[in-house]
């Protein structure tokens, strides 16, 4: 009774279907020859979850419906998974949830039994509590890629900080499972919670800019994982590269950074004609050398010539190659011509072209035929269409050294030989010819291109076809080079990132004048806000950005900047410098606030009194003594000993030997830094006004001194936001006077963004250099450490990357002090600056008085 019960439920349960839609009722109809042979019980359990699901929402009941033969097929049972599927009643809009975990039950069950099924769906479960959108991400992302390979234990080490993360930050899961997977496989799971919480600061500081993140779009994202890959680092043993083409070559070729990124087959090496662009890492020393050294054999050696590549598309029917908007030539129209098999082509041009310079750098360079065969046997031949290229080309390489080998050893040379196994392929062997050019490569390229025995190859295997340490030749443009043959002697980098740049002064006074609608009142792209939200309420004293509330809403996705200057940064973790890593805009500020700079020397002048009294004993009152001079005074009698005794020996001294008596002055000037990051505007400690109003005072008090010793002075400030945006303003030049529009320019500062003082020390060692005096001092005034959005919540890597740029000041002349309000310095100022080199100010009301004193007293 109860099984004809439940079958006339089914019918019911269809007539109520066929009532309410028509392509509902043909689904179940067409599901339930599957399900009845479990039955009648079940086939009921299950056609009414299909019309539950239906009725709550019609894309569900569809999905559930028309997944059901195969779930039923694939899995040997239906209520799992029915019972699973009613879970979803409790979400609107759960749809595209339940069709990720209808699409793929059955595959995991296959792969990991009932039980790991259970736990996959009870994960996933746990999600739609929290997010719909969460949990479609999980159910639509392949299972086998959640585990690793590691089954259910692989899925919950991979969730694990994403549960986490999703409780301390409210990090989504979608945002984390798009580079979670591949993230795990480089970093390993003891990494992961890392890598993830990174991309949760970055997350904080601007989505979409956190989301580039784990996608890996961004640098931030890629530069983590490409600290954890195995091999070797050619950026950490950059210049021991150097060194090798140095000494082989006689030319320091730059070395870049590529852009090769895990998950896009080899690395390999590129070159755009000026510089080798090295991937991450190589599969070891050997490999990294080979790459060097041939990338580099293709630059001496004519690959990149201008008057060989003209010739190639003159060939083509092109006079003239085309060029992109740097002006460098494309490769793309010389092989549009061969249609879908381009990239089989390209393959055997480049294994032609490779060999040719191959040959000549190993006239050059002992033992890299050698060392490059020994690389190449150790690495596996790849199977499919690209064994085919690999194998003939390693047994080209090793009939050229053999061949060599033979003319070594006194025996008949191969050259001569009929192609036979083991010997060098006929239509290679114009390559062995000293005055072979790429255009005979082209050539040799276009024989082989015609032998059926090279099978076609797709894009996604083309990498695999070349030997380790080769790699694509047309891979970039190219700027086109002058005939080398070998001679590197003169070869430099034309595109060098740090050529001089003018001061922004010139800049703005060549600039048209703009219309009032089109003036821009704060021409920085990091500030397009109103005036207010600018300054900000300001953090607190030693923090250098804003709370992440004040600029979420102002997140970006970080976009190279051009226009700038760029300065490279120390990373700390790999031990080297990032070239033109930063990009510093400089401009005069435009903010003035005369009635505030009135005001605020009316407000000091008692302070500006009593320190005049102690300037007047700074200037130079005594007369002192310069010697070796061609008139004065009277006789200097050790430069007339010096210039008889050279006369006595037959010399031709000139007649330095008077000494004068006069005023003597310090030689000294000074730049005045200052941290206009937004913390500057937090409230004062004691309640009244902001910290801004105490900088502005020292700052103008500074100025004031300074201008009445004489000695040549400048202020600026820095401020940032993210490394493509770090921005220099001018209050006062060198060349400016104290006047009235640099007083209200020091009045009308503001705290904006936050502080990446590594590049503002780097422009500010430059700026000085503009200064002839003796004795050149870089004061830093700051209320923070410094820290940036995109530091990842690493405090240290700005730190470090300080620490060099003072380094750096040092060695160009420059001697940096830095005067601080954060009582927490003493924490972390003694490793960027050193013992002696800094001060900190506990009390804020002291700083206008202190300022000026601090500098009269390292003057002396």
């Amino acid at each position: 009774m109860a099984e004809a019960d439940d079958l006339v439920a089914v019918e019911e349960v269809l007539q109520q279907l066929e009532r309410i839609s028509f392509v509902a009722h043909r689904d179940a109809r067409t599901a339930l020859p599957a399900i009845r042979p479990f039955g009648a019980a079940t086939t009921r359990d299950w056609i009414e979850t299909a019309r539950d699901l239906f009725q709550h929402d019609r894309e569900s009941g569809k999905s559930f419906m028309r997944h059901s033969e195969r779930l039923a097929e694939h899995t040997g049972a239906v209520e799992p998974w029915t019972a699973q599927s009613r879970e979803f009643l409790q979400w609107v809009n759960s749809n595209y949830a339940l069709e990720g975990f209808l699409a793929q039950a059955d595959r995991v069950w296959s792969a990991w039994g009932e039980a790991g099924e259970r736990e996959w769906f009870a994960i996933g479960l746990r999600w739609c509590g929290r997010s719909l959108a969460d949990a479609r991400a999980f159910f639509e992302t392949p299972f086998d890629r959640l585990d690793g390979g590691k089954g259910p234990a692989g899925l919950r080490t991979l969730i694990e900080p994403a549960e986490r993360l999703y409780d301390e930050r409210g990090l989504a899961l979608d945002s984390y499972l798009a580079g979670a997977p591949m993230a795990r496989n480089l970093v390993g799971d003891a990494g992961l919670l890392n890598w993830a919480r990174r991309g949760a600061d970055l997350l904080a500081a601007g989505r979409a800019r956190g989301e580039a993140y784990f996608r890996m779009e961004s640098e931030e994202g890629m530069k983590l994982l490409l600290e954890a890959l195995p091999g070797y680092r050619a950026r950490t043993h950059g210049r021991f590269l150097q060194l090798l083409l140095r000494a082989w070559l006689g030319a320091e070729i730059p070395l870049a950074d590529g852009n090769w990124k895990p998950g896009e087959g080899r690395p390999m090496l590129e070159t755009d004609g000026r510089r080798l662009y090295l991937p991450a890492v190589f599969g070891g020393r050997d490999e990294a050398i080979v790459a060097v050294e041939h990338g580099a054999a293709h630059l001496a050696f004519d690959s990149y010539a201008r008057e060989h590549i003209e010739a190639l598309f003159r060939r083509a029917g092109t006079e003239h190659p085309p060029l992109d908007d740097q002006s460098r030539i494309t490769w793309r129209p010389l092989f549009a011509p061969f249609g879908e098999r381009l990239f089989r082509f390209q393959i055997l041009f480049d294994l032609a072209e490779d060999l040719r310079v191959n040959l000549r750098i190993a006239r050059r360079i002992p033992g890299f035929l050698n060392r490059l065969l020994r690389v190449a046997a150790a690495h596996p031949v790849p199977d499919g269409p690209a064994g085919r290229y690999y194998r003939f080309a390693l047994e080209a390489h090793r009939a050229v050294l053999a061949a060599s080998r033979d003319r070594v050893a006194g025996t008949a040379a191969a050259a001569d030989s009929p192609e036979s196994e083991g010997g060098l392929d006929l239509r290679l062997r114009r390559m062995l010819e000293p005055d072979a050019t790429v255009i005979d490569a082209w050539e040799a390229a276009e024989r082989l291109f015609e032998d059926p025995a090279f099978p076609e190859i797709a894009i996604d295997q083309r990498k695999e076809a070349y030997l380790p340490g080769l790699s694509l030749n047309a891979a970039r443009p190219v700027y086109p080079q002058r005939l080398r043959d070998g001679d590197l002697s003169d070869f430099r980098d034309v595109g060098d990132a740090y050529e001089e740049h003018r001061f922004v002064r010139e800049k703005q006074e060549e600039a048209p004048e703009q219309t009032p609608e089109g003036a821009q009142k704060d021409p920085d792209a990091d500030i397009q806000l109103p005036r207010e939200e600018t300054s900000g309420s300001g953090g607190r004293i030693g923090v250098g950005i804003p709370q992440p509330a004040q600029v979420a809403k102002r997140g970006v996705a970080w976009q190279p900047r051009t226009g700038g200057i760029a300065y490279p940064e120390w990373d700390y973790r790999e031990q080297r410098m990032i070239s033109d890593w930063v990009n510093l805009n400089e401009r005069v500020l435009d903010e003035q606030d005369a009635g505030a700079a009135e005001t605020i020397l009316a407000e000091h002048a008692a302070t500006l009194k009593r320190l005049t009294r102690g300037l007047e004993m700074q200037r130079p009152t005594r007369m002192a003594p310069l010697r070796r001079q061609l008139d004065g005074d009277e006789l200097d009698m050790e430069s007339v000993t010096d210039f008889v005794a050279d006369k006595r020996a037959g010399l031709s001294p000139k007649a330095f030997i008077y000494r004068r008596r006069t005023v003597q002055h310090r030689d000294t000037a000074v730049l005045l830094l200052a941290d206009m990051s937004t913390s500057i505007m937090a409230r004062h400690p004691g309640g009244e006004g902001k910290i801004v109003e105490r900088v502005r005072s020292g700052m103008m008090l500074f100025a004031e001194a300074i201008d009445r010793i004489g000695d040549p002075f400048a202020i600026s400030g820095f401020a940032s936001r993210q490394r493509d945006q770090v921005h220099y303003y001018w209050l006062k030049d060198f060349r400016e006077p104290l006047d009235d529009t640099v007083r209200g320019r020091i009045a009308g500062i503001s705290g904006r963004l936050a502080s990446r003082m590594g590049a503002a020390i780097r422009h500010s060692s430059r700026a000085m250099r503009r200064v002839a005096s003796q004795h050149r001092l870089l004061l830093i005034l700051s209320d923070g450490r410094p820290a940036d959005y995109d530091d990842g919540g690493d405090p240290r890597y700005l730190h470090e990357d300080t620490r060099m740029a003072m380094k750096e000041a040092l060695d160009a002349g420059v001697h940096p002090f830095c005067i601080t309000l954060d009582p927490s310095g003493r924490d972390y100022l003694p490793a960027i600056f050193g013992p002696g080199h800094y001060t900190i100010i506990d009390h804020v009301d002291e700083l206008p008085r202190r300022l000026p004193e601090i500098y009269l007293r390292l003057r002396r």
